[in-house]
């Protein structure tokens, strides 16, 4: 019988489902509805009186939902277009949810964004030195062309993050697990990583010189066509790793690079000692 109840919520709930707060509503309800009708059912009705004193508990709630998808949809609609060109420096977005955002061309300096929901937005030509997103969701965010330096990025959740052709001097990313990140074309030499892994990260263009990736754990990273010169991956683990080009200078910057104590797979290897490159102290698995 409860099966009805759920048919019954379902379809007042069916034009305004996508809104997540008109979800959250559907979900408290049928919880409050499924206890309502055990509570009468516990004091003797039979169930379908039960189901009809369930259903006539709720009161107008298709006027409520309406209002509630309405106010969403606006809100989510303010969104994604107030912060385009604006000056918003120094503001506070902490804790926000702004999914598909546009912050592009936008002075946000300063800027608190730290646990906001960012996935989706835009960062394209933006000032956002010194901005919090500690604790951000940034997955599938576009950060090109943007100045991040001295940003913080701790247990920010980077997955398919671009951060292509930025500044990013002094720039923390601590406790993150970076997937498929992308760093092109982009100077990182004073990139600060701590306790981070690296999955499906890009590199490919950018300058690492004399970068520290020691202990970190790396898979299916690229470093192709990289600035290498001084990098060191002392005691790192690298997996399916890319270190590709065809200029002598590159070969020649390999050769400056510290391997000591790394742990990597025969694929790894091989591909650098294809280029005529054997790392000492490696541990080959």
């Amino acid at each position: 019988m409860t099966d009805k109840i759920d048919e019954y919520v379902n379809g007042v709930f069916a034009p305004y489902q996508g809104a997540k707060s008109v979800d959250e509503l559907k979900h408290d309800l049928l919880a409050d509805l499924h206890e309502r009708f055990r509570e009468l059912r516990a004091e003797g009705h039979g169930e379908a009186a039960a189901l009809a004193l369930t259903i006539d508990s709720i009161g107008d709630i298709e006027q409520t939902v309406r209002e509630v998808s309405n106010l969403s949809r606006v809100l989510e609609r303010q969104t994604v277009t107030r912060f385009d060109g604006t000056d918003s420096a120094g503001g506070d977005f902490s804790g926000v949810t702004t999914r598909n955002g546009r912050f592009d061309g936008s002075a946000l300096r300063g800027a608190d964004f730290s646990r906001a929901d960012l996935t989706g937005s835009t960062f394209r030509g933006s000032d956002v030195a010194e901005a919090n997103f500690d604790g951000a969701n940034l997955t599938d965010v576009t950060m090109t062309a943007s100045e991040f330096s001295r940003a913080t990025f701790r247990g920010a959740i980077l997955v398919r993050t671009d951060f292509s052709t930025s500044g990013l001097n002094d720039i923390v990313i601590a406790d993150s697990a970076l997937t498929d990140v992308k760093f092109r074309s982009t100077d990182v030499r004073r990139v600060v990583f701590q306790r981070c892994t690296f999955t499906g990260v890009d590199f490919t263009y950018s300058d690492l010189r004399r970068l520290n990736f020691d202990g970190a754990a790396l898979t299916s990273v690229r470093f192709d066509r990289a600035g290498l010169e001084g990098a060191t991956f002392r005691g790192a683990i690298l997996r399916d790793v890319s270190f590709r080009a065809w200029s002598r200078k590159y070969r020649n910057a390999l050769r400056t690079v510290d391997f000591t104590g790394a742990r990597m797979d025969k694929l790894t290897f091989a591909g650098l000692k294809g280029y005529g490159f054997e790392p000492a102290g490696v541990i080959v698995e």
